[in-house]
């Protein structure tokens, strides 16, 4: 009998530790494009309004990508199983950011960060399935905690790496560690849940069954609304920072790796407390209620930061980050909600629906400019995502401690 079809007693399972250094490396290659973008732009020739305009395309492509290999890869993890995603997923984005070191044009560029998206969608979805298919529910959300705590802290290694190295070599470097990574999986086992299910009558993986009734339908989109502030307030305020800091007229130079930096540490902060605050209140909700409302804090000391210095600019985005640090929860929550024939999909496609919200916001951004200002336009963007997503938390069920040995009919 494999481990993962008998609880284990400890929350540090191989499953735990492999899905988080998976997640670790994935959002180290996540990030890179937006602490690097400034550098690698210019390497290949770009200038001044440029880099925000072809800045804004490649995040824009990678998201596509993401959200194309979310729904790819999460049908792929009901059908064929989580270990298969997370195999697949990390050898694409891997072997896709190495030859991104080579890219010497925007045309390249975009096409890898285009593949890079698609493989990179697969690893936190089948990473936190497979983890909560294999702990006891009563530590769960611990399991699910230790993995986006340490996943998140890729962002801050990637932030360091950037200060010693020059962009090609970042890339080079992620995508060495994927590749490095693909050895710890061997010893990894399928999910005991999956392996159930495959022995039952029962459609697995169908993408559409989530739109096949509203009640379905609106269980899944909620889960989706509820995570936009984290990719608007990282895909706008904190990729974009060096020029808000300019309308806000702050003291010093803000550089977009430092800011990125700062912001997941502050991310990994709040990760670890969302997940542990979540198995004290035994709540997802009021801990995610909780961390959005930090988020709306961190939001007003950032619109609010006129004549502030660089220090308490980036302290602006930690408090943000913190804030935004409820990710783990909220896919977590969306795995729990749906059966074990649908789970990896909803688990896949949840957050990288929730990335691939990014273009729209940033259509959402730039339209607001026709009338407003940039600052004003992201200050009313603000608020309408900030609005919605506490909209969507109070209309999603709690489910803490649920069972998750069923499936959707």
């Amino acid at each position: 009998m494999n481990p993962t079809n008998q609880y284990s007693k400890t929350v540090f399972t191989t499953a735990v530790i492999v899905a988080a250094l998976g997640y670790f490396v994935d959002i180290y290659d996540l990030l890179l494009f937006s602490i690097v973008r400034k550098a690698s732009l210019e390497s290949i020739g770009y200038s001044g309004a440029d880099l925000e305009k072809y800045g804004l395309m490649l995040i824009n492509i990678q998201m596509a990508g993401m959200l194309i290999g979310g729904i790819l890869w999460g049908m792929w993890a009901d059908k064929r199983g989580r270990l298969s995603v997370l195999f697949g997923s990390i050898v694409l984005y891997s072997l896709a950011n190495i030859l991104n070191g080579f890219a010497s044009d925007i045309t390249f560029y975009a096409i890898l960060r285009f593949v890079a998206g698609i493989g990179l969608a697969g690893e936190l979805g089948a990473g936190i399935t497979l983890v909560a298919e294999s702990l006891p529910k009563e530590k769960r959300g611990y399991g699910t905690m230790i993995v986006a705590t340490i996943g998140v802290s890729g962002a801050v290694f990637a932030g360091i790496i950037s200060r010693y190295f020059d962009w090609r070599t970042c890339y080079f470097i992620g995508g060495a560690l994927g590749i490095a990574l693909l050895v710890l999986r061997i010893s990894v086992y399928e999910s005991g849940l999956f392996e159930k299910i495959t022995t039952q009558e029962v459609k697995r993986g169908n993408f559409f069954q989530l739109f096949s009734n509203r009640k379905t339908f609106l269980k899944y989109l909620n889960c989706i609304v509820i995570g936009m502030p984290t990719w608007f307030t990282i895909g706008i305020l904190v990729t974009f920072s060096p020029e808000f800091s300019k309308m806000l007229n702050v003291n010093g130079v803000i550089k977009g790796g430092d800011a990125i930096m700062f912001t997941y540490c502050g991310i990994t902060v709040g990760d670890f407390a969302c997940g542990f605050l979540s198995q004290v209140l035994k709540s997802r909700k009021k801990a995610v209620l909780a961390f959005l409302l930090l988020t709306c804090l961190g939001l007003l000391l950032y619109f609010t930061a006129y004549n502030s210095s660089s220090t308490y600019f980036y302290f602006t985005m930690f408090v943000i980050g913190t804030g935004t640090g409820f990710w783990a929860v909220i896919v977590t929550n969306a795995a729990e909600q749906f059966g074990t024939n649908i789970r990896g999909t909803v688990a896949t496609t949840v957050p990288n629906f929730i990335r691939g919200s990014l273009p729209i916001i940033t259509l959402g951004y730039t339209l607001l400019q026709l009338g407003f200002s940039k600052l004003v336009s992201a200050e009313i963007l603000a608020v309408i995502i900030m609005g919605i997503s506490l909209w969507a938390l109070h209309h999603t069920a709690e489910t803490y401690g649920k069972d998750l040995d069923f499936v959707e009919e």
